[in-house]
């Protein structure tokens, strides 16, 4: 057994102690969304420095703990606050969350983030579903020793997000009167916005918006088996799209004026899972 997996499996074995809650979904709250995790029928909280080894979020306005509960009928536990890579931690660590939701028992990944518009078409404000993603410039989670009872040393990454997960979105989308969009997602490492060069260059490669989370989360889940979906919120215009410089506070701003849309998206979603 590798470093990495002992790490994993001891954060799963420290979480057992504390709740049996078996979930189907998983759930990562991107910015302006972490309320949502105070609105479930929640069961249990565990929080992250309870458990021994685990990344801690460092992030103003990330609670860093995992909540298990209900949403619906369908059995949830929601990261309340994310692991970034810019937060100087490991690949491995970014991505050990997602391992152990995985080895808790879920089956679909729900990833959601606040994200810089590239696109023309998209607006601060707007939902984009993503159909794809871009992740070449920050480092594979899956570099180093391959454990094959997660999965496979070179898995495909044809499709990425589920299609029917994508089309269940779309259909609640529109029962629900609201509009979203969809385009393919670029992730950083962050933390410094992109430079208008880079933006170009993104757009060039055919990407739509762009982010500091998110793709890696996928590529981990997907290696082990996991259906991944997910939507961006567009907090603001990417570096060099708009006369306005990019500030954290906007992008606060923006996720918290539409996170009531988000909210009821995601958790109507999650009902139909």
């Amino acid at each position: 057994m590798n470093e990495v997996q002992k790490k994993v499996e001891q954060c799963v074995a420290q979480i057992r102690e504390k709740t049996d809650f078996i979930p189907k979904t998983a759930l990562i709250l991107g910015s302006g969304l972490g309320v949502l995790a105070d609105e479930i029928h929640a069961v249990t909280a565990v929080s992250y420095d309870e458990i021994q080894g685990f990344p801690v979020s460092t992030v103003t306005g990330h609670k860093g703990r995992f909540v298990f509960g209900y949403i619906g009928e369908v059995p949830v536990v929601i990261m309340q606050g994310r692991i970034h890579y810019y937060e100087g931690y490991k690949m491995s660590d970014v991505v050990l969350p997602i391992r152990v939701m995985r080895l808790l028992g879920a089956e679909i990944l729900f990833l959601t983030n606040a994200a810089g518009g590239i696109s023309a078409k998209l607006v601060p404000g707007d939902f984009m579903l993503l159909t794809d993603q871009i992740s070449t410039f920050v480092p594979s989670p899956l570099v180093g020793a391959n454990v094959e009872e997660w999965g496979t040393r070179f898995p495909s990454m044809d499709t990425v997000y589920d299609e029917d997960l994508r089309q269940l979105i779309h259909n609640t989308a529109k029962d629900r009167g609201i509009d979203i969009k969809e385009g393919v997602y670029v992730q950083t490492t962050g933390p410094a916005y992109e430079t208008p060069a880079e933006v170009k260059m993104f757009a060039q490669l055919g990407a739509h918006a762009v982010g500091m989370s998110t793709a890696v989360e996928a590529v981990a889940a997907r290696h082990m088996g996991m259906k991944v979906c997910g939507i961006s919120c567009i907090t603001n215009m990417a570096g060099g799209t708009s006369a306005k410089p990019l500030s954290h506070d906007e992008v606060r701003d923006v996720a918290d004026r539409v996170a009531p849309h988000f909210k009821t998206l995601v958790r109507d979603s999650i009902k139909k899972m």
